[in-house]
């Protein structure tokens, strides 16, 4: 017998974006790129006033940052709030924990001639320090831990966009990066491919100011004995890996492509694996991120 339909719906959950971490990891930038995202955006919010938020929340998405900065902040009180938010069935809590360098920030700290929350009287690499020890337990739990040392503005951006963005469709979106070892890996990378055994158009004068998106270069490359057997192996990795990610509820997944340049192999490589994700009906999106700009 047919169960009657009681006109009931799932209850819609409230979006929750917290944002901690090390100071001058980029807390700000990346709670601005949330609220261009759609979140409402709240600075610097009391742990206290956590809860009684989201009861207010009327189903808007909030992104909202708390750290070190905060009045009376408390690893231990705001590991327990998100425990306790974590278990409601109507919020959706994600906690996204910025890190960088000690030197990066260090620098960023000078740069900015800001003080330290947690050395206000004391070296800048103090508070480091002692941040950095104080926040690992926080780092551990974190849903999302973004290094942001070599991360430029619009790579936070897309990072961001990529596991946070209202309306995108569901399941999981892979980035595809191509770079050069000289100016070391990308810090949000999954999954790192080395492509530097490939021949090099770079040895190749004709070639060598073209980029792996010319076809000349490509041809070159294709023609190396072990490029299919590379790129047959990878899609073979691939195939059964990805689905697992997605039924695990990853939404984002960064995959780097490198070789020495980041300009000639490691691009077509990327551009290859890129249009074989389209091919498997996967989200996906395309940089190259140290591929000169044209002209």
């Amino acid at each position: 017998m047919d169960t009657p339909d009681t006109g009931t719906r799932p209850q819609a959950r409230h979006r929750l974006v917290l944002i901690s971490g090390l100071s001058g990891a980029g807390h700000s930038s990346s709670l601005k790129i949330l609220e261009d995202l759609g979140h409402e955006a709240i600075d610097n919010l009391p742990i206290v006033l956590l809860g009684p938020l989201v009861e207010h929340a009327e189903g808007r998405p909030m992104a909202v940052t708390i750290d070190t900065r905060t009045r009376g902040f408390s690893v231990a009180a705001l590991e327990a709030e998100i425990a306790v938010l974590r278990a409601r069935r109507d919020t959706d809590v994600k906690l996204l924990f910025l890190d960088a360098d000690d030197e990066i920030l260090q620098r960023r700290f000078t740069e900015t001639r800001r003080r330290h929350p947690l050395a206000i009287d004391r070296p800048v690499a103090d508070g480091i320090r002692r941040e950095r020890l104080e926040l690992h337990p926080l780092r551990a739990m974190a849903d999302v831990v973004l290094d942001t040392s070599l991360t430029s503005p619009q790579d936070l951006r897309r990072i961001v966009e990529g596991h946070f963005g209202i309306g995108a469709a569901p399941g999981l979106y892979v980035s595809v990066v191509s770079f050069s070892f000289k100016r070391g890996l990308p810090r949000e990378a999954d999954l790192v491919f080395d492509v530097r055994f490939l021949d090099n158009p770079h040895w190749v004068p004709a070639l060598r100011p073209q980029t792996g998106q010319n076809p000349e270069v490509q041809a070159m490359i294709r023609r190396d004995i072990q490029f299919d057997p590379f790129m047959a192996s990878l899609f073979g990795l691939l195939e059964p890996l990805l689905p697992r990610y997605n039924r695990e509820g990853k939404s984002y997944l960064t995959i780097a492509v490198g070789c020495t340049g980041g300009k000639h192999r490691s691009v077509f490589v990327a551009e290859t694996l890129a249009a074989w994700l389209d091919g498997q009906g996967y989200r996906r999106g395309l940089i190259h991120r140290d591929m000169p700009a044209p002209g």
